[in-house]
């Protein structure tokens, strides 16, 4: 039986490369220059990276399992609950990295991220659409260089590729 994003989304290419590493916090934050640009509670971290081949399509796919991914513990500690479901909020970070190919020697390949000028918009996507789904979201500067703080909660970390 297909999950209610995959009945919402058609499925996509074989060569998409859309990622993300969410990790479940008590807090987090994005600093800039010594400033903080964004922040948030009880929720998810992600840092999302974008692959030539994404778009808005693949954006608010991972947005809708972002919101309905089940991570937080019901009264039983199982992971039965969404960041809907517990009120949670959102601090979406853009980087990049999360596509380095490091299969050939020492210096990571970043060949496959998507170019600024097509990642950006795929990444404000992603923010609207967890927007337009309830969840309360900030996010850091792209392309800029910062600073991320976090209380990971569990420790609980995942690699969403869709």
């Amino acid at each position: 039986m297909r999950d209610a994003t995959e009945a919402r989304y058609p499925a996509l290419p074989d060569n998409h490369a859309v990622r993300a590493v969410v990790q479940r916090v008590s807090r987090a934050s994005v600093s800039v220059e010594g400033e903080v640009v964004g922040s948030c509670g009880r929720g998810l971290l992600v840092l999302v990276g974008v692959g030539h081949d994404d778009t808005d399509a693949t954006a608010r796919r991972l947005a809708e399992k972002l919101a309905r991914l089940r991570i937080f513990e019901n009264d039983a500690g199982r992971f039965a609950r969404s960041l809907l479901d517990v009120g949670g909020e959102a601090l979406v970070v853009s980087q990049f990295t999360l596509l380095a190919d490091t299969r050939k020697g020492t210096r990571p390949s970043f060949s496959d991220a998507a170019r600024p000028e097509v990642a950006e918009p795929l990444i404000a996507t992603v923010v609207e659409a967890l927007r337009a789904h309830g969840v309360p979201v900030e996010t850091g500067v792209f392309g800029a260089r910062m600073h991320v703080e976090l209380v990971n909660d569990g420790p609980v970390t995942l690699i969403v590729d869709l």
